[in-house]
């Protein structure tokens, strides 16, 4: 899969996680069978199980917050789901070389305004990564090792470390990317050839089909 361009990864990871959102509440095979499409997603393209997992469980932090207010029931359905489209997409960032997000979104039908808007954002996740990753490197040399000692570690006041220090520098590669000439254009144009076009067409129906089925089927 890493083998396909970086427009149709995009556009499949799109289609899985739209699919996804768009399912009925508590249709939970259907969103078992989206649980499988975005595991073997996660697979084909090979992506490292470790960042995987602390990116994860890092997000799920944050949504539980929000959907447990919401009665056990409906949270559990909304965060499995979360779970399944923050996979999909991860899994996809995750192995997208540097700085091409802006290549791969050459192939979708939004206004430029709004392109430049997911460039930057596709930018600043790379730089939330990076400082994931090094203040990880920093709890392991203070000691704490494993889930648990992460899981410790990962507290308000490192949340908050975390995206101070994202902030300051998102602001700094911005203004060098200004200084650099930078007047919103994107990369060069990427088009899709007649298989990948199938392959899109068919993983489009197949999406579709499972969302529309939760609605149109009777859930035990």
């Amino acid at each position: 899969m890493r083998k396909l361009p970086l427009t149709l990864r995009l556009q499949l990871s799109l289609i899985i996680v739209i699919g996804a959102a768009f399912l009925k509440l508590n249709a939970w095979y259907w969103l078992g069978a989206y649980g499988i499409l975005a595991l073997c997603w996660a697979i084909s393209l090979r992506v490292p199980i470790r960042k995987l997992t602390g990116l994860l469980g890092l997000e799920l932090i944050f949504l539980s917050f929000l959907a447990l207010p919401l009665g056990w029931q409906r949270a559990s359905f909304l965060l499995v789901r979360s779970l399944v489209c923050l996979l999909t997409m991860n899994s996809f960032l995750l192995t997208l070389p540097p700085h091409s997000f802006g290549i791969a979104l050459k192939g979708l039908p939004l206004p430029g305004a709004f392109k430049e808007t997911l460039l930057l954002a596709g930018q600043y996740l790379e730089i939330l990564l990076g400082e994931v990753t090094q203040m990880q490197r920093s709890a392991k040399l203070r000691g704490l090792n494993g889930a648990a000692g992460w899981v410790r570690y990962a507290n308000a006041a490192m949340i908050g470390a975390l995206y101070l220090r994202s902030l300051d520098r998102a602001e700094r590669v911005y203004a060098a990317m200004i200084a650099r000439g930078y007047n919103g254009m994107l990369p060069v144009t990427s088009t899709l050839r007649m298989k990948e076009r199938l392959i899109l067409l068919g993983m489009s129906i197949l999406a579709l089909s499972l969302t529309i089925a939760s609605y149109q089927l009777p859930l035990e």
